[in-house]
């Protein structure tokens, strides 16, 4: 395959013979900070000309850059892949006895919390992919199964999340003799209080837990807070603990970007940045780390959005080969996927990782919900372009933005077109850094949460305030400094005593939005327009109470009278406006 305009300067980058030749026609690239480099290598040849081309100057460019690389080929993505690594079924001698590894498991565990199963055994050679290794966990005639982990020192590890109160039964497999055919029980008490059990979608548009507890996803981001050292991942924590926030969007990874340079306290896989990775030995220090942070959010019941790969990198992991991403996905699923308040999300900004193709997503997706026996929620996060949602394992919709001022407008058209949940992880930031996406007012984020909301979706928030540590919120956490939380909170409140929990969009007029349940309960919400009054037409005999919502100043004042049929209701003429109607009983 030859090079063309279409052809994305990473995958042009990665061979040898076209690499010098590209860097004649972009000179400057090595110089590029990391964060920066990295999002050109998504750029195809036909965009890098289309946003650099004043600067260029060169109408020919890019014939001249594809003249130059004439009569090179394209390899393969095949050619450089590293080899599959088959567990080794004779790792343990013959003469070792099955199952006679040593046991340390608890004697129950509450519904939906994680039973784990430690096991003492073998440490020679490479156990992370000479050691295949799980267990099947039954109760009545049910079966689950689910795979262990290595983690390291001679430690392995069988992690389970009981969805069923009673005795369960289970039995280990491995290719290690002393680890295989190992047989116990456990009993599952009743849940903790607080615990509902994991997150589902609920009647198309909406979530509930396993209990039947409705889930309003009220989410923010901090992209890599678990990589900036205890006192401020310690912070993080208590912020959240005041906040209205029950979802953390998060990446496995670190992240290299602006107001992101720092090293991250653990890596991810035995080696080093300049000596280079070994991706068949993970790095045990490092999961633990993220898993003990998830579990911090579980005990605050929010929900961990788990970013497992995204495109803001200088260590290497957004590059890995194909059998590398693949093992990766299996170890990590493997080790977290018991915690009850996981969700997955193959990427942040998918389209920007040029190495990874349409099929390596399907691929991920794949060995994901294969590997989870629970079932977690799962979606993939777009830049410029939509993932494809109707996909059947696509749970709900994870989007970002796609025009600089409207987002949540699109909630409707969007439940439409996918019949799945909206959730608008990214509707820009509130902040006042020098991007577009990061300095949207209070107001403005407060007001993009509520249009979601009446039109029946779920909108996300972050901050990227500037401060001298360089501790923007939106990935390293600590405090928060907005105005939006408290107004996000107070919206929480308000969709908490609508009917059943949620809103559902109803029929509206072109410049109000309106859910509800119809003849019985209406929020409109004029959001920044300024009526004097509004007058309204109901049917003909249902009583209403009317009340005005001031979702800035979070007040809600009850009017007098009784509203019935055809009637106007007097406004304050400021902005963030809400009328209230509920059905007289």
């Amino acid at each position: 395959m030859t090079v063309t305009e279409k052809t994305r300067i990473g995958v042009i980058l990665k061979q040898e013979a076209m690499r010098d030749i590209l860097l004649r026609h972009i000179p400057d690239l090595p110089n590029k900070p990391p964060h920066i480099a990295s999002l050109l290598k998504s750029l195809t040849l036909e965009h890098y000309y289309r946003y650099h081309e004043e600067e260029l100057s060169q109408p020919d460019w890019i014939s001249n850059v594809l003249d130059d690389l004439a009569g090179l080929i394209l390899e393969s993505e095949e050619q450089g892949e590293d080899p599959v690594i088959v567990p080794d079924e004779h790792y343990e001698e013959i003469s070792v006895v099955r199952g006679t590894a040593s046991v340390l498991s608890p004697e129950q565990a509450g519904l939906w919390d994680v039973f784990e199963l430690q096991l003492r055994g073998p440490s020679h050679g490479n156990p992370y992919v000479d050691v295949s290794l799980g267990a099947v966990f039954e109760k009545e005639g049910r079966s689950v199964r689910t795979a262990g982990f290595y983690d390291g020192e001679g430690v392995y590890r069988i992690r389970f999340m009981p969805d069923a109160q009673g005795e369960w039964t289970y039995s280990t497999y491995s290719t290690a003799r002393s680890l295989d055919g190992i047989e116990g029980s456990f009993l599952c008490t009743e849940a903790s209080a607080g615990n509902h059990g994991p997150v589902r979608v609920k009647n198309t548009y909406h979530f509930a837990h396993d209990d039947g507890t409705t889930y309003l996803p009220i989410g923010t981001t901090c992209y890599a807070w678990t990589h900036q050292g205890a006192e401020l991942e310690e912070q993080t924590l208590e912020t959240l603990r005041s906040s209205a926030f029950n979802k953390m969007r998060m990446c496995v990874f670190p992240k290299s970007y602006l107001f992101n340079v720092n090293e991250p306290t653990y890596n991810a896989f035995e080696g080093s940045l300049e000596e280079g990775w070994d991706y068949t030995r993970f790095n045990p220090a490092f999961f633990r780390h993220l898993e003990n942070r998830i579990a911090d959010l579980g005990k605050l019941g929010i929900e961990a959005d788990l970013i497992l790969f995204h495109p803001y990198d200088r260590w290497g992991y957004s590059e890995m080969s194909r059998t590398a991403d693949d093992r990766y996905l299996r170890y990590i699923v493997a080790r977290l996927s018991a915690y009850r308040n996981v969700w997955w999300s193959l990427a942040n900004e998918y389209d920007l990782m040029w190495s990874k193709s349409p099929e390596d997503w399907e691929r991920f997706a794949s060995i994901v919900t294969e590997n989870d026996p629970y079932h977690h929620l799962i979606s993939n996060h777009n830049c410029m372009n939509f993932y494809d949602y109707s996909k059947p394992w696509v749970t709900h919709c994870s989007i970002q933005r796609v025009d600089v001022y409207k987002t949540s407008e699109a909630t409707n058209e969007w439940r439409e077109k996918w019949k799945k949940p909206i959730v608008i992880d990214e509707c820009a930031y509130e902040g006042d850094i020098d991007h577009g996406w990061g300095n949207i007012t209070g107001e403005e984020m407060t007001r993009r949460f509520w249009e979601g909301a009446v039109r029946g979706g779920y909108v996300g928030h972050g901050e990227t305030y500037l401060n001298e540590e360089e501790a923007l919120w939106w990935s390293k956490g600590g405090k928060l400094h907005g105005s939006s939380p408290a107004r996000i909170a107070f919206l929480r409140k308000i969709i908490e005593e609508s009917p059943g929990g949620v809103l559902e969009p109803l029929p509206s007029d072109w410049d109000v939005p309106c859910a509800g349940v119809s003849n019985e309960y209406y929020i409109y919400y004029f959001g920044f327009n300024q009526p004097k009054f509004r007058n309204f037409s109901r049917k003909s005999g249902v009583r209403y109470e009317a009340e005005i919502i001031d979702t800035w100043n979070m007040t809600i004042e009850k009017l007098p009278g009784i509203y019935e049929g055809a009637f106007k209701i007097q406004l304050p003429g400021t902005q963030f406006m809400a009328v209230r109607l509920t059905k007289i009983q």
